[in-house]
């Protein structure tokens, strides 16, 4: 009961966070990240579950996470040269690391959600 109250909040959130990013230039990369993740939650709060699916996504969601993590003003230079600004004064990303920062920390949420997802079905 509890997992698919969490899976039915995920998919919602993911849905919401989808549509925000239906205006951004990356709309393209970003929608289906989070539709895919969307349909995996909304999947599971029925208790269908996929874990291989679960599993390909978790690694390129990590794999893109650890590129943002490295990447030219990315969270390792937030964290470092930047020495860790808040990240959500505004909504508008006003420095350089502000989008990656907030697209990698969405990574990692979204691969939480399917890692709970996956050791449920497993």
């Amino acid at each position: 009961m509890l997992f698919s109250i969490l899976n039915s909040i995920f998919c919602i959130a993911f849905v919401l966070f989808a549509y925000v990013n239906l205006n951004d230039s990356d709309s393209w990369l970003w929608v289906p990240i989070y539709m895919i993740a969307s349909v995996c939650c909304g999947l599971a709060a029925f208790n269908y579950f996929f874990p291989l699916v679960y599993l390909i996504a978790i690694a390129g969601y990590l794999i893109y996470a650890v590129y943002l993590f490295f990447a030219k003003d990315g969270v390792l230079d937030w964290i470092t040269k930047y020495r860790t600004p808040s990240l959500v004064e505004s909504m508008q990303a006003t420095r350089p690391y502000i989008e990656k920062a907030r697209e990698f920390f969405g990574l990692l949420i979204i691969s939480g959600a399917l890692a709970m997802n996956y050791f449920i079905a497993v």
